[in-house]
């Protein structure tokens, strides 16, 4: 029956590197036009997310497979196009572009009385096609649908200027000479208000909630470096959530000192945000912060503090909603918006599903991804095996209560894991 995996990204494709090093025989369904995920440059007609002035956050060395380095000729952090054209030359290596069928996407995937998983797909042409495998690994990561305020503020619906999401964001260069409101505080916020800044006529940061701004660097080493260090990971969470509040503080001082909101929040109680520009456009006066968007007045933008800008274009940076429509309901994500995974990759009630990737932490994801792929292809050669079903739901369960306590309990908290601990329980299963 063999191995079924869904997308043909990072992860995707260190499942279908794993799988195809043990002899697994398996098949990769990917709904784009080619290999790559959010690092492939969308064609003609097709939606983001790989914005032309993307860049990796994370040092190349670490964010390349194991047995595949990045190439030396390489900056340490790449552009999305040579991101794009590595995760191909991966793959091409590896040998698995045999066994990925592209524009191919997934309609359904249901367990059968029989144990196995019916999936349905539908092809570019509009052909169905149904097959049964024994086990299914979705790879499709977490940014599936743009996620905008809803509802809108008031007066957007007759705002004279065009609205979008980062999804439909390409090139700075497409608002030469337009005054451009930005909106949020995450990567693509910062990316894209930084990007902006060299091609509008004039550029605005809008921001609810403050986030600790973090550089890509401290001390001369990659943030993602650092979490993987050894001396890091002998630290306890307290000294390390000190030491990097003193490094920024040293780095940048107080974001208030930046138009910027002061976050409510220690470090590492919420996603931070990485950025070496953002700061610095705003000294340079290229970006100008203000508070949220209160209401849309025909070609103006009104803020929460009563100072208004006129707009020629508004992008919201406001996020994804997980969304997994070809599963059934309530899987992966549970009641109250978390995800519940055994070791954050298993559903304890749906034997044979697996999900990789489905992880966000503060540094690279690759060593990760590689760990999951690794331990879900020894429970698919039957090397590795699952605990009862009670079991995995109480390991959820403690998880789950150590990321309320620190980020809240939230869908997006819920997939929070840090680097060094996680990958080590990864490894230890692997040992065992």
């Amino acid at each position: 029956m063999g191995v079924c995996v869904i997308g043909a990204g990072l992860s995707g494709l260190a499942v279908a590197h794993a799988l195809k090093d043990r002899g697994v025989e398996f098949v990769c369904l990917e709904k784009a036009p080619d290999v790559g995920g959010v690092w492939r440059q969308p064609e003609a007609g097709e939606r983001g997310p790989g914005y032309l002035s993307l860049h990796l956050n994370t040092a190349k060395q670490l964010t390349g497979y194991t047995d595949f380095p990045m190439p030396e000729s390489y900056p340490l952090y790449p552009r999305h196009s040579e991101v794009a054209a590595y995760l191909r030359s991966f793959a091409r290596w590896a040998g698995v572009l045999d066994h990925v069928e592209t524009r191919t996407e997934v309609v359904s995937v249901r367990a059968d009385a029989e144990g196995l998983w019916t999936v349905v797909s539908r092809d570019a042409d509009g052909a169905v096609a149904s097959r049964r495998f024994e086990h299914v690994i979705v790879a499709s990561g977490h940014h599936t649908e743009p996620a905008l305020p809803d509802p809108l503020p008031p007066g957007s619906d007759s705002f004279a200027g065009t609205i979008l999401h980062s999804l439909d964001y390409r090139d700075g260069s497409d608002f030469a000479g337009q005054r451009v409101v930005v909106v949020g505080l995450g990567a693509s916020a910062v990316d894209i208000a930084a990007d902006l800044s060299r091609h509008a006529g004039q550029t605005v940061l809008s921001v609810r909630r403050g986030l600790h701004i973090v550089p890509k660097q401290l001390f001369g080493m990659s943030v993602d470096e650092i979490a993987e260090a050894p001396w890091w990971n002998e630290m306890s969470f307290a000294e390390q959530r000190r030491f990097v509040e003193q490094a920024l503080l040293v780095a940048r001082g107080r974001l208030a000192d930046y138009g910027l909101p002061e976050p409510d929040h220690p470090v590492f109680s919420s996603a931070v945000t990485i950025s070496d520009e953002i700061l610095s456009r705003i000294r340079h006066g290229a970006v100008t912060p203000k508070p949220a968007i209160a209401s849309f007045e025909g070609s103006r933008v009104v803020f929460t503090d009563g100072t208004s800008v006129e707009a020629d274009a508004v992008v919201y940076c406001t996020g994804f909603r997980m969304a997994f429509p070809f599963l059934p309901a309530g899987c992966p994500v549970g009641p109250d918006g978390s995800v519940e995974l055994y070791k954050r990759i298993v559903p304890p009630d749906r034997r044979g599903l697996y999900f990789v990737g489905l992880v966000r932490p503060v540094g690279a994801i690759t060593r990760l991804v590689e760990a999951q792929a690794q331990w879900v292809t020894g429970i698919v050669q039957r090397e590795e095996e699952l605990p009862p079903a009670e079991v995995m739901r109480e390991e959820i369960s403690t998880y789950l209560d150590g990321i309320a306590r620190r980020y809240g309990r939230t869908g997006g908290a819920s997939i929070q894991v840090d680097v060094g601990p996680y990958l080590g329980e990864l490894r230890e299963a692997l040992r065992v």
